[in-house]
């Protein structure tokens, strides 16, 4: 491929060291390279593991080692010879320091094995892993060809009641209700050979649909005992480390099922060869880190944005209304990131890695793309799995002349999940000077992943098109093979959207609410035009759509209240201990719809928006009114509106009717004073 190390290494401030044989007779150079203690980076991926075992075979010291793959994701295109900005950038990006270490998730696996599914390819996959798994079967029927008649693993049978749990923590829960015991079967087929309804197959169970109740089979069975009509359905529950399941219909039925759960169609054995090495202690990151003083899920038991719980495709995330909040399980997250992407207030984060560390490459990359001479930076942000695999292809595809390749100004940008990045950091990428921002999914992500994509996307393009920033800059794109791909990137190149004049350098905030406020300060810094007084957003569901926004309140039906001061999550909706006012400052709304369905009168109203006027940093009054006074001593302690509307709607009640009515109308002292007078007068009057 086409390189100007030259210029490379002054894009990059250093000298580069090129090979071309680096993992063959130049392996010397890599050993010495590497003695020392400061980072090395080698720009191939092709022979990481060679490399490994010559750093491990190199005396002395050995430095760190980075891998970076500069060759299928531009070196290996059509326009391979202009693409030397955005080598600089992937390895400048290479350089920087790998994330802080975060909390991680233990797992422990002693191996054992449940197999589930037909019992003819259960004990055939039993018996291709019983060497290293301890492995017990459940049988669904017998399959084409029935069990063996020799009894190899422990076997049990009936109607799966419930299965939860992970790796090392599998729960499995199931009724007996047949006649047959296996524990008891010696399957000598005997009941087999009685039964003339063929009711028992060769899974040793019974059929109770095609039985005619002739006990037959019991009494060819009078030495094991075996079978029992007259046997009550028994309730069993046992834990195993992990499943396979061989059935038509999965026992976990989320898009991404707990770590340990293996399906398997007896074809690919690769599925195999993972179960075979899943014996052990085992750790991942803990990649969420929640916040539940800035969570808007609920408050009072009201359930305002229920974003994460929905979006969530591994069943990590559940609602804990009386708790006031929700709950992470850890050990079924799989780092897809898409709650944190959705939510609103940032309770929510990404911790591996952080936004300050995924700030820092964003920059790192657009930076030294410019500074090399780079323009109309496009960004592709892709799985490291099925999209890095894609891009791969993709490349040796471009290598072999039959497509384009990625173009010279599509810099990709591997994630752990495509949905694991959000508005604040597309909005932040666009500041650092990236003209688009493209997420590329394959056949990997939930369905609920493209729809909250999309609409976030939306709403981020809104804001930029709101600023006055033609074009289209962000883009949510599916393909699934080279050709699609192909064609995708080609069409994106060829648009160049507006961007800001000036690219932002600030560092990003490790909240997500500072980061998007960074990001639109310097873009509302440097809009193109005159800007307007707000722009519209798209509204979708309370708690799911825009996470800015202010409120409509309707001053006649609001009663002050104050129930939705209470309910706020976020502080935007403030009271005035001095006097009967509801203040809001928009800045600190989320909209997450809490206000709006605590308000016992309906009386607001979420308005979608981002107001580019000084009042959304500013507290505004949006109802007042007069006090209302005690009629007992002119204290005031409510407001009139209120106490009317109190009065009004308890007059026709039994118990508030005369002095009990009148006693509404007082503070909370003179309610009880005169609560007391009146026990004693009738006490007096009595006597």
């Amino acid at each position: 491929m086409p390189l100007a190390p030259e210029a490379l290494g002054e894009a990059l401030g250093e000298t580069l060291t090129r090979h071309s044989t680096l993992c063959r007779r130049e392996a010397g150079a890599f050993q010495q390279a590497v003695r020392g203690d400061s980072d090395v980076v080698v720009a191939c991926t092709q022979e990481k593991r060679l490399f490994g075992e010559l750093g491990a075979a190199t005396e002395g010291a050995v430095a760190p080692v980075k891998f970076v793959n500069i060759r299928e994701t531009g070196g290996w295109s059509r326009d391979a010879d202009q693409a030397m900005p955005k080598l600089a950038a992937l390895l400048a990006a290479a350089h920087l320091p790998e994330p802080d270490p975060v909390a991680v998730v233990s797992y422990k696996s002693a191996g054992r094995l449940l197999i589930v599914g037909p019992l003819d390819r259960a004990e055939q996959a039993g018996a291709l892993l019983d060497d290293v798994l301890n492995v017990t079967l459940f049988s669904q029927g017998p399959g084409q060809h029935g069990g063996a008649q020799n009894r190899r693993f422990p076997t049990l049978a009936g109607r799966l009641t419930g299965t939860t749990g992970w790796l090392g923590a599998f729960e499995v829960q199931w009724t007996q209700d047949n006649p047959i015991d296996l524990d008891l079967c010696t399957r000598c087929n005997a009941c087999i050979t009685a039964c003339t309804e063929g009711a028992i197959g060769l899974d040793y169970q019974l059929d109770r649909a095609k039985c005619g109740n002739h006990r037959d089979c019991a009494a060819s069975c009078t030495v094991a005992g075996a079978i029992d009509f007259s046997r009550s359905p028994e309730s069993f529950a046992e834990t195993f480390d992990l499943i396979l399941d061989l059935g038509t219909q999965p026992l976990f039925t989320q898009h991404a099922p707990p770590q340990g759960y293996f399906r398997w169609d007896g074809v690919n054995p690769g599925v195999l060869m993972r179960l075979r090495d899943m014996v052990g202690e085992f750790e991942k990151p803990k990649f969420f880190d929640y916040k539940q003083k800035l969570c808007a899920h609920s408050r009072n038991a009201t359930v305002g944005c229920n974003a994460c719980v929905e979006i969530c495709s591994a069943q990590a995330i559940s609602s804990d209304v009386r708790g006031q909040q929700i709950k992470v399980n850890p050990n079924l997250c799989v780092g897809c990131g898409a709650c944190t992407t959705v939510c609103p207030t940032g309770a929510l984060t990404y911790s591996y890695p952080r936004n300050p560390d995924q700030g820092a490459r964003l920059r790192t990359l657009l930076s030294t793309y410019a500074k090399a001479g780079g323009r109309d930076a496009v960004l592709l942000l892709h799985s490291q799995e099925h999209g890095q695999a894609l891009i791969e292809d993709l490349g040796r595809q471009a290598q072999l002349k039959r497509a384009h390749g990625v173009p010279a100004n599509v810099i990709p940008v591997p994630l752990w999940h495509t949905a694991s990045l959000g508005p604040d950091l597309w909005l932040s990428a666009v500041a650092y000077g990236a003209t688009q921002v493209v997420v590329l999914t394959t056949d990997e992500e939930a369905p609920q992943y493209l729809a909250g994509l999309d609409a976030q996307l939306d709403i981020a393009q809104t804001l930029l098109n709101g600023l006055g920033y033609a074009g289209r800059h962000l883009h949510l794109r599916r393909a699934t093979d080279t050709a699609s791909l192909d064609a995708q990137l080609l069409a994106l190149v060829a648009e160049v959207p507006q961007a800001p004049r000036t690219a932002a350098r600030h560092a990003l905030a490790p909240e997500k609410r500072s980061t998007l406020e960074l990001a639109l300060e310097h873009l509302i810094a440097q809009a193109p035009a005159g800007l307007p007084e707000a722009i519209a957003l798209p509204a979708g569901v309370p708690g799911q759509g825009s996470p800015l926004g202010g409120v409509r309140v309707n001053r006649d039906t609001c009663t002050l209240c104050m129930s939705c001061v209470s309910a706020c999550p976020s502080g935007a909706l403030l009271d005035n201990p001095q006097s009967p006012q509801l203040r809001f400052l928009e800045k600190n709304c989320v909209q997450c719809g809490l206000c709006t369905t605590t308000c016992p009168e309906s009386a607001i109203e979420l308005v979608p928006r981002l107001l580019l006027t000084p009042q959304r940093k500013e507290a505004v009054v949006v109802n007042e009114t007069q006090p209302f006074h005690c009629v007992r001593c002119s204290k005031p302690f409510g407001t009139a509106k209120a106490i009317d509307a109190m009065v009004g709607r308890l007059a026709g009640h039994a118990m508030f009717q005369g002095a009990a009515l009148e006693r509404l109308k007082m503070c909370g002292d003179c309610r009880v004073i005169d609560m007391y007078s009146s026990e004693n007068e009738t006490k007096i009057t009595q006597l």
